[in-house]
């Protein structure tokens, strides 16, 4: 096959032939991006916590108190899985992971309740998840605000109208709506920002796996010695463009047929969805081709870019509020396109919002896009001199 003369595609043919010879560089180009959604999308499909198995204590043993544990246990989070006499025996059963939670209704409860005194039922969780102390303390006090309406109108019942029964109940009547998370669901929050943290890493480790193995076919350098690698634009442009484009198809993979497929939030538009993933993969694009500066063998990209995942998505202020984020580490995620790309795919897919009401973050992802080409054109500048020098030498 007769190669183009123009530059840039030669070194686009040049790359995309190097990445389909090479099995661990479509690893994480192809299977790391196809394969981690569907694994997290399946992990979290069930959106939020249900039945969590807990044990009960009840001192009083009274019929308040049972008809307290019926409520309990008949709400849709915790399922009440055993009765225990003491503690130790309670504690026992969670040290065993066979129940998440303790729930103790003290020997003083139907008394104080009949008394008019305030009453105190103990909840204990296992706090390895902070979704078993949430499920439990929600199913706790819905049935304690339930029983404590009911306790109010007990009081009164001889002096009430029917009307007056229900301002009792309900003072005040409110109506929840949970806007963008109908389900209230830990997919729904987590999983949308996820992929795009997969685009980026998986990115970074592509480039990097492939910067390493040029270094090892090539004795330290980056670029072969033709006359087709002397322009530095060719070079950062052609091989920039086949993992643009590559992972242009990953993008909308995971925005169109993830998404629909586990019923997840989607309410973006599809040139929304472009103008915002253009900017964004440019910039991780950019990124990886100059972070993998510091690549020198195929197992150094793991090590470089593997163990900023959890750390980026902290950053981002996605999973962590930004607010309580200090300012040092606010200026360090400001340099990673994941920063600025989870918030704005968050507020495009899952908020409906248009490309100008998340202009500030895809403002400065193409200033990062900027930044990231220059920097990379700088490093292959350097590593044209390089090659030039070694066919001197030769």
């Amino acid at each position: 096959m007769n190669k183009p003369k123009f530059p840039i595609l030669h070194v686009w043919l040049d790359e995309l032939s190097e990445l389909v010879k090479d099995e661990g560089i479509l690893i994480f180009l192809i299977l790391l991006p196809l394969a981690y959604p569907l694994l997290y999308a399946m992990i979290y499909n069930t959106e939020a916590q249900r039945q969590l198995p807990i044990c009960v204590i009840d001192d009083c043993m009274t019929d308040r108190s049972r008809a307290f544990i019926r409520r309990v246990d008949a709400t849709p989070e915790v399922n009440v899985v055993a009765h225990c006499t003491d503690m130790p025996q309670a504690q026992e059963l969670m040290r065993r992971r066979q129940v998440f939670a303790i729930l103790r209704v003290p020997a003083e409860f139907d008394r104080d309740l009949w008394r008019g005194r305030q009453t105190v039922v103990g909840v204990y969780s296992d706090l390895t998840s902070m979704l078993y102390y949430k499920v439990v303390y929600l199913g706790v006090i819905n049935v304690a605000q339930e029983m404590n309406r009911n306790i109010k109108v007990e009081e009164r019942q001889n002096n009430i109208s029917r009307r007056e029964e229900q301002l009792a109940r309900w003072p005040i009547r409110f109506e929840e709506v949970k806007l963008y998370n109908s389900a209230g669901g830990f997919a729904s929050f987590l999983i949308p920002p996820v992929l795009m943290l997969i685009l980026q890493q998986a990115l970074c480790l592509g480039v990097g796996m492939s910067m390493g193995r040029s270094r090892e076919r090539f004795r330290g350098f980056v670029i072969p010695p033709t006359k087709h690698y002397k322009n530095t634009l060719a070079i950062v442009l052609g091989k920039g463009l086949v993992h643009f484009l590559l992972f242009m198809l990953m993008a909308f993979y995971m925005a169109i047929c993830v998404t629909r497929w586990f019923g997840l939030p989607q309410l973006a538009h599809f040139w929304d969805l472009l103008g915002f993933f253009v900017p964004y993969l440019a910039a991780c694009t950019f990124m990886a081709m100059f972070w993998s500066h510091f690549v020198y063998r195929r197992e150094d990209c793991i090590l470089l870019f593997v163990f900023m995942s959890v750390p980026l998505l902290f950053l981002s202020g996605v999973s962590w509020p930004g607010a309580s984020i200090p300012t040092l580490w606010k200026v360090v995620g400001s340099v990673f396109p994941s920063t600025w790309g989870l918030n704005a795919y968050v507020r495009i897919s899952g908020m409906g919002a248009s490309l100008g009401d998340v202009r500030h973050e895809i403002m400065i992802l193409w200033i990062q896009a900027g930044v990231y080409f220059l920097l990379s054109c700088l490093f292959y500048m350097q590593e044209i001199r390089k090659a030039v020098g070694r066919s001197v030498l030769n």
